[in-house]
């Protein structure tokens, strides 16, 4: 009697997780800066800071072709394929405590931050 082995590999976060307290916070700079309700959050990564690539965060009024498009807590998030592969299951969360205010990327794929969070290497 032959026995099937089923193996499942593990689920990949594809997306960018957005916490609730970045979502209320994307809305708060939204409504300050008279940005258009309907724009979404676009998340990125370009070349640059001490260790390689930088975040990069702004809102921008439609998605491009190209770009993977969802939404979490009400906010429409658009990433680029490139920005994707290095963003994938990261957690975009926003900290206003004694060490500071402001986003936070939680990225595994990250091998090396900067000491101020803003860059990392791949």
């Amino acid at each position: 009697m032959l026995e099937t082995l089923t193996i499942k590999k593990p689920q990949l976060q594809e997306d960018l997780i957005l916490t609730e307290k970045a979502a209320q916070q994307v809305f708060k700079i939204k409504a300050e800066n008279n940005i258009p309700e309907s724009h979404g959050l676009r998340v990125g990564v370009k070349g640059g800071g001490c260790s390689g690539l930088s975040y990069v965060l702004g809102f921008d009024a439609e998605a491009r072709p190209t770009d993977k498009k969802f939404e979490q807590h009400g906010v429409t998030i658009f990433i680029d394929p490139k920005s994707l592969f290095f963003l994938s299951g990261t957690e975009l969360d926003f900290q206003d405590g004694l060490n500071g205010k402001g986003f936070v990327f939680n990225n595994p794929n990250a091998a090396k931050t900067c000491g101020c969070g803003s860059s990392f290497s791949a």
